[in-house]
């Protein structure tokens, strides 16, 4: 018999609408023992049976929830029928000869939390952040290989949110073979993934929707790409028809994969521009030459880790999105993005318009940008939604 949680009366109004996580301050009990990862049965504070999940002696969020059905077990077979939902979903979206780098599992909301996993081509990139996860690490493995025979497997689980579960970081070859570097089809593109070193699982799919709506508004523009990272949203703008393209970025490996990105596309190199040094200081040297672009994207990292740094990371949205804005030409665009979970779309766009204010401009939102569709948001689950954007004209008062 597995052990149980048992709530505090009225804390189990999210599990009944089927929110995936159990913090702390709800849990009145544990009965029997708990130890990292296992699974564990909830109940509330009445003895009604509310849904099964795996248990984190060490997070705030104590138990993370697998199943809301009695009878579900937590064995090979539910990994499989999970992981195969996943699949099928992608497979509906993506024709493989266009694009063949996908998220395959995106934790809670493909009913896995803790456990994502990114497609790249035949090479599966695994992160295993939660401590139910990594209770079941062989489990969802095996799945892998079943549902994708071949599939060489690398680990990334790297991220410092493993520390909130008591994990330590792991990184390697998990099955297979895995080349460090694959090369991958985006909407036609040639990207060059780092599966060993480069960013999150080695790429940033979630802009794939971005990307194309760049290449979309670029026709004639001088592009600059701010946080360019290995420079795809200039090819995309090349491919679009930029006049120029402009990548700033503080990493020169990143940026030598960018160069080879354009190369690699047979996109004109002579139209393809780096510079090496710190966004928020290249943004004031321009304000101060006054250079300005037809097109600048702003794709910054996370700024936010917790709900107490919020005041600080609006400081610095606003502060790069003021500078973003000055080094938009007369009824250019501005495309900014804030990929910070904790930040609320709406305050995003009330920063984005302050910015914007403090400039001595006007921005029209002319479209919404979203993470894209391989990134789905479970309606009971609204936390999966992350990735807000906005395609903004820039014009003087």
């Amino acid at each position: 018999m597995s052990s149980q949680v048992i709530l505090h009366p009225n804390r189990d109004k999210s599990l009944r609408r089927r929110h995936p996580w159990v913090f702390e301050s709800a849990v009145a009990e544990l009965k029997g023992r708990g130890r990292s990862g296992d699974t564990v049965d909830v109940f509330d504070s009445e003895g009604d049976w509310l849904g099964r999940g795996a248990y984190s002696p060490t997070s705030q969020i104590r138990v993370r929830m697998w199943t809301f059905s009695k009878e579900e077990s937590i064995d090979n077979a539910f990994f499989l029928r999970r992981m195969e939902i996943a699949l099928n979903l992608r497979m509906r979206l993506f024709d493989p000869e266009v694009t063949n780098a996908f998220r395959w599992i995106a934790s809670e909301s493909d009913g896995l939390p803790g456990v994502t996993i990114d497609l790249y081509d035949n090479v599966a990139v695994l992160q295993l952040l939660s401590a139910g996860a990594e209770k079941h690490r062989d489990k969802i493995v095996w799945a892998i290989n079943k549902l994708k025979p071949g599939t060489h497997v690398y680990e990334r689980s790297d991220v410092d949110v493993r520390k909130k579960e008591g994990l330590e970081p792991v990184t390697g070859v998990v099955s297979g073979e895995p080349p460090m570097q694959v090369t991958v089809k985006e909407n036609g593109l040639s990207i060059i993934v780092d599966i060993e070193n480069g960013h999150k699982t080695g790429f940033y799919l979630d802009q794939r929707d971005s990307r194309a709506a760049a290449a979309h508004y670029a026709k004639d523009a001088d592009v600059l790409n701010c946080f360019s990272y290995t420079g795809t949203f200039s090819c995309y703008a090349l491919q679009g028809g930029a006049k120029s393209v402009t990548n700033v970025d503080v990493s020169q490996p990143a940026l030598d994969l960018a160069k080879q990105h354009v190369a690699l596309n047979g996109l004109d190199e002579t139209k393809s521009h780096y510079v090496k040094k710190d966004v928020f200081k290249q943004l004031r040297e321009y304000h101060e030459r006054k250079e300005q672009f037809d097109m600048v994207i702003l794709d910054p990292p996370k700024f936010i880790d917790n709900k107490a740094s919020l005041t600080r990371a609006a400081r610095g949205y606003k502060d790069i999105n003021l500078y973003g804005i000055h080094a938009v030409r007369n009824g250019g665009l501005l495309l900014t993005f804030s990929c910070s979970g904790l930040m609320p779309a709406d305050l995003f766009q009330k920063i984005v318009a302050d910015a914007a204010l403090d400039a001595g401009r006007t921005i029209k939102i002319i479209a919404r940008l979203n993470q894209a569709t391989d990134h789905p948001v479970i309606g009971s689950y609204p936390e999966g939604y992350y990735l807000k954007g906005l395609v903004c004209e820039v014009t003087d008062l």
